[in-house]
């Protein structure tokens, strides 16, 4: 009997178990979120995508039957998201905040760094571990124009990790128009001496647009719109 325990045990421990493919869980917390919003299949904006499944935050409901737009700046990492999320409007370009058509875009030698910030790629590089690998002209595109072109209404979860502008491209955002129920962000600058900030502008802004922190995750901070969670 002992052994029919411990076997059963483990059947409905293996059935509770939950695969996550974001960098600390995000996704999962994202799902029971929108579990309680009763949103089974969300669209997603997923801005600095970076790999389809690698520390995504959007793949777990793309496999539940969600879709969205995955924006990825590098055309090396945006061939691979095209092909394995044949589902997903993918395109290769960058979120704006200037008005230029296109601007320069540092890759890194680790690509989990690019950015389309000039300061930030060579901080990266003054830490002596990674170096700028190439600059190339990217595409620009406004969040909002990108919104409407490619959603009715608005996507339920927006994903943004996008090196140094994650501020600049939230401020730009039409709140009023387009409300999430879900935004999660990078809110943590990188350093390689451990000495890493918490972006609180960040915090404060979407505090100011009526959402709240619902979890954090030290890297990434999770922001639920309060209407949307008072009203579940």
């Amino acid at each position: 009997m002992a052994f029919i325990d411990k076997l059963r045990n483990r059947i409905l421990g293996e059935k509770k178990s939950k695969i996550s493919y974001s960098q600390c869980g995000e996704d999962i917390i994202m799902e029971f979120v929108l579990d309680q919003l009763h949103i089974d299949k969300p669209l997603y904006l997923d801005i600095g995508a970076h790999h389809p499944v690698y520390l995504s935050n959007t793949y777990k409901f793309y496999k539940k039957g969600g879709h969205g737009v995955c924006i990825e700046p590098d055309p090396a990492l945006f061939s691979v998201i095209k092909n394995k999320r044949p589902r997903d409007i993918c395109l290769n370009a960058g979120v704006g905040v200037m008005q230029q058509a296109q601007v320069d875009f540092y890759v890194m030698s680790c690509r989990t760094l690019n950015t389309f910030c000039r300061d930030e790629a060579e901080r990266y590089q003054s830490y002596g571990k990674h170096k700028i690998h190439e600059i190339m002209q990217i595409p620009l595109i406004n969040i909002n124009d990108l919104i409407e072109k490619n959603f009715v209404t608005s996507p339920n979860i927006v994903s943004l990790d996008v090196e140094g502008l994650d501020l600049e491209i939230l401020c730009s955002f039409d709140f009023s128009k387009y409300r999430p129920e879900v935004f999660c962000v990078e809110t943590i600058t990188y350093t390689e001496d451990k000495s890493e900030e918490k972006i609180e502008a960040i915090i404060e802004l979407m505090t100011s647009k009526n959402y709240f922190v619902y979890a954090d995750t030290y890297i990434n901070t999770i922001f639920l719109d309060k209407a949307a969670w008072a009203a579940r």
